[in-house]
């Protein structure tokens, strides 16, 4: 039960300090410098990863979890459990967020700008790269793995920076369903929920098969 609790408040801290910033720069306009929302993703990614990593790995993101499961880091019934309460956490960030905020369109939603198509393939190749990342840190030096917070914040404040004017930069189903419910604007929820898991496939494929080593992480059954 820790890990599934760690999960629930590393959840509940990206959401709501992640789409929290996001809400108060659209109803604060100017208070919150250009690219502040994708800053603040990354570092509370990187926080949360720091306090709760060593409970329960801080995945914060059903596709990480379902991506750990089939590459037997862990099981699927972690994953489920995992996936349970990371939407625990969102929402419950989500409906503060609502309660605080009501009037606020889409709490920090994550909508496409342009073509749908185009959000559709960018958000796939959004999280194959932060999944790629995480898998490949998963086997580095003790030497790297102290900075690997560091560096899975820089990639998701990065890609938020660089993609979320088009598609919001979500690459978690969670952080994208959570915000969309409470604030009843679900179009285009597909991509969201679709567009993260193909690209998390293609990570896994590419990391088991080109860059996994022998002595990887001990596997179960």
């Amino acid at each position: 039960m820790k890990k599934y609790i760690a999960e629930y408040f590393a959840t509940f801290g990206l959401m709501f300090f992640g789409t929290g910033t996001v809400v108060v720069s659209q109803e604060i306009p100017g208070l919150i410098f250009k690219g502040g929302g994708a800053l603040a993703f990354g570092l509370i990614v990187t926080l949360m990863i720091y306090a709760f990593g060593k409970i329960s790995g801080a995945n914060m993101n059903p596709v990480v979890s379902f991506t750990f499961a089939w590459l037997k880091m862990h099981s699927y019934r972690e994953a489920f459990f995992y996936t349970i309460f990371q939407a625990g956490g969102a929402f419950s960030a989500s409906f503060i967020l609502h309660f605080l905020f009501p009037l606020n369109k889409n709490l920090g939603g994550t909508l496409p700008s342009g073509a749908v198509l185009q959000s559709f393939f960018l958000e796939i190749f959004l999280t194959f790269l932060l999944i790629l990342i995480v898998l490949l840190l998963s086997e580095a030096s003790p030497k790297v793995k102290v900075f690997a917070a560091i560096i899975i914040g820089l990639v998701v404040g990065l890609e938020a920076f660089f993609a979320g004017p088009i598609s919001g930069a979500s690459m978690n189903p969670i952080r994208s369903l959570a915000p969309a419910v409470v604030s009843h604007q679900l179009q285009h929820w597909w991509i969201y929920l679709f567009a993260p898991f193909i690209g998390a496939f293609l990570a896994a494929a590419v990391w088991k098969y080109v860059f996994k080593s022998q002595h990887s992480l001990p596997l179960v059954d």
